[in-house]
């Protein structure tokens, strides 16, 4: 993975990475717009990133801490991992669906972890935003810029009243790859071939040689 797609994947991936920035538990008083929405978290995001020598160490520790408290309140994470599950969601039973979302977000939060010291003075550029003010579910496209041509970021967002900004996300594009559609194609090939136990034993398996794997 080179450099600049690893950047991407920083501020993407723990799923969701660019969504760190917002503490935890207040509440706005308003809904933004869902592009004051990104913009706010993604800037907070890097500078939170850029502060935390630990955080960018790659202390898996200490971003699984960012990712609870930070990330979880801005983001319909059932909605991510039914959707990149499938129909094999359906066939789940209460407590593989449970497994599910913390096995997706463990490789998640692994994948940031690899990739978050990648960033250094990157900025966001959020596109002018189409979409019509009665609009429940939106895409905000946004460009990562720093060293190099911009890489495209996008997010699909949607509308939630008991979101702490008003919004949360459900996807995100990362270089033209929508992350969910693309882990769909993975899981739909194991569920195939092992049901839906085998792709949980599929990810327990990568998240554990993920582990064994030190961030540099």
């Amino acid at each position: 993975m080179n450099t600049r797609r690893a950047l991407v994947r920083a501020l993407s991936s723990g799923l969701l990475a660019a969504t760190f920035g917002l503490t935890s538990g207040v509440a706005l008083a308003a809904p933004e717009a869902p592009d004051v929405f990104i913009k706010r978290l993604t800037t907070e995001l890097l500078d939170i990133v850029k502060a935390d020598k630990t955080i960018l160490s790659g202390d898996v520790t200490k971003i699984g801490v960012l990712v609870d408290q930070r990330v979880m309140p801005h983001v319909n994470f059932q909605r991510m991992t039914s959707s990149a599950v499938g129909p094999g969601w359906r066939q789940a039973t209460p407590d593989q669906q449970k497994r599910l979302q913390e096995e997706f977000k463990a490789l998640l939060v692994r994948t940031y972890a690899g990739a978050v010291s990648q960033i250094n003075n990157q900025t966001i550029v959020v596109k002018p935003l189409r979409a019509a003010a009665d609009d429940v579910e939106v895409i905000v496209r946004t460009e990562v810029h720093g060293k190099g041509d911009p890489l495209q970021l996008d997010y699909r967002v949607e509308k939630s009243a008991d979101a702490p900004s008003g919004w949360r996300i459900y996807n995100l594009n990362v270089m033209g790859v929508w992350l969910v559609e693309n882990y769909r194609s993975q899981f739909a090939q194991e569920i195939n071939a092992k049901g839906v136990d085998g792709l949980i034993a599929s990810l327990v398996e990568r998240n554990k040689a993920n582990a064994r794997v030190v961030p540099k």
